[in-house]
């Protein structure tokens, strides 16, 4: 997940250089990043879900724009990861509405860190960082909302149905899948 990430971030960020100026706050904001972290979060456990969002960031800006800032963003987006780790409810399977709100608070949460060290590190005011990111979080939470709640539940399903073959293969006991509960 971590190689698909960081490609992904990569290609994006590249044709996102390449398109007007409009358009580009648009194409950083797609939340693919933030969906395979929660994913992996999911499927994997906190710790993996942590980890697999901080190296997509960490590796990918090795590729596009290292800064002092690539530390932290990588915990940031480690978040979701423990998020997808959190969700996921042991004896029932979370909605896809479920998704959804947690895909728009983590999303939140995430934005707001990541302006309030802006502000901090550029000397801005974090209100005044925060007013002028109001387009860019109304667009990362729109996109992390449609692809937690279309993309994950497709991508948690494919690594369990793996899971659930691998392990039939080797002839292990079939484990009790935990995937997403498609009614609201």
């Amino acid at each position: 997940m971590v190689a698909v990430g960081a490609v992904c971030r990569i290609g994006l960020g590249q044709v996102a250089l390449g398109v007007p100026v409009p358009l580009y706050g648009v194409l950083i904001k797609v939340g693919l990043t933030e969906t395979l972290a929660f994913v992996s979060g999911f499927v994997f456990g906190a710790t993996l879900g942590f980890l697999s969002g901080a190296l997509i960031v960490v590796i990918s800006d090795l590729f596009m724009m290292p800064g002092p800032w690539t530390p932290f963003i990588a915990a940031i987006i480690g978040i979701f990861g423990l998020g997808g780790a959190a969700i996921r409810r042991p004896g029932g399977n979370p909605s896809v509405v479920a998704f959804g709100a947690c895909g728009a608070a983590l999303t939140i949460l995430s934005e707001f860190l990541q302006n309030a060290w802006f502000a901090l590190f550029f000397g801005i005011p974090i209100m005044v960082a925060l007013a002028m990111a109001i387009p860019s979080m109304a667009t990362a939470v729109a996109n992390n909302i449609i692809l937690l709640t279309t993309v994950a539940p497709r991508i948690i399903r494919l690594i369990q149905e793996a899971t659930t073959r691998a392990t039939a293969a080797k002839g292990g006991p079939r484990p009790t899948p935990t995937g997403v509960n498609k009614s609201s």
